[in-house]
């Protein structure tokens, strides 16, 4: 297939590449023209100039930016996607947005005669650079069957969740469960500690049981270590809680733990922690401990 691929970051870069692996011809654009050119070095294909440009002729165009404003302007800005990509293709979108967004532009796209599937993803970089992501949709179910093929190149799960904004609905409560999960990992790491008992040991008999989860398995000798420098950083997941505690006043849901993370996460940064990943709420809770010493 002839693909454009708009976003070449952490995660763009690798599943970019997967999709020129996988034997599609893939044009990619990036705000910053070096990368685009790194890019095509490394897997072939071609860059452009604008997403415009890219978009062109293309049977599905992919984005992958930082937030609502970066996507509204690769899609519907003065040389956005939507100006020149065809009818009956589809815009897949991985950023990790707001559902308002995800429905504005699936608007768009309908009245424009082609698909928009919302599909943000989760399993970090390392999930990107193996094509290991699980993917999150929302769209039409003859959206998803357009996309779907595309995604398989670099997705080890994925799935239709409902209408237009669903699959950033869900995304929403992925980075809900991550939060306290890392923040009771962060507690029961602290405590451990706190009670003279061997860290390593404990979560070596707790992780074979109920307590079990991926970051206790990934991150906890990281986080002993304080080594922070692996996974998603802290400016973003409190970009992500920002959207999750709005659409939590949208919906009437009551999100008390997440959003007393969200305050944590922003005393990490205020420790110059904003591009730790997010494992880094240990280290919130050892610099308090040191302090009450």
């Amino acid at each position: 297939m002839r693909l454009a691929f708009l976003g070449l970051g952490v995660m763009g870069y690798p599943m970019a590449g997967h999709l020129a692996r996988a034997g599609h011809d893939v044009t990619v654009y990036n705000r910053t023209g070096e990368k685009a050119r790194t890019w095509v070095k490394e897997f072939g294909g071609a860059s452009a100039a604008t997403p415009a440009e890219a978009a062109a002729n293309a049977d599905a165009v992919l984005a992958c930016v930082g937030r609502d404003a970066d996507l509204r302007e690769v899609a519907l800005g003065g040389h956005g996607a939507f100006v020149t990509i065809k009818r009956d293709s589809v815009f897949i979108d991985h950023t990790t947005a707001s559902a308002g967004i995800a429905r504005e532009l699936a608007e768009a796209a309908h009245q424009r005669g082609f698909h928009f599937v919302d599909a943000p993803v989760s399993g970090g970089e390392q999930g990107a650079k193996n094509g290991q992501l699980t993917i999150m949709c929302g769209g039409s179910e003859a959206a998803y069957a357009k996309a779907e093929p595309v995604i398989s190149a670099y997705a080890k799960q994925c799935r239709r969740l409902g209408p237009s904004g669903a699959g950033q609905l869900t995304k929403m409560v992925n980075q809900i469960c991550i939060a306290g999960l890392v923040q009771a990992l962060s507690e029961g790491l602290s405590f451990a500690r706190a009670a003279g008992l061997d860290p390593e040991a404990v979560i070596d008999v707790i992780s074979k049981g109920a307590a079990q989860s991926w970051q206790m398995e990934n991150r906890h000798k990281t986080m002993l270590a304080n080594q922070y420098g692996h996974g998603f950083a802290v400016e973003w997941m409190r970009k992500d809680l920002g959207i999750v505690l709005e659409e939590a006043r949208q919906n009437g849901a009551s999100l008390p733990v997440t959003a007393l993370v969200d305050q944590f996460y922003g005393e990490v940064e205020n420790m110059g922690g904003k591009r730790w990943d997010t494992s880094s709420l240990f280290a919130r809770l050892e610099k308090f401990g040191k302090e009450s010493e």
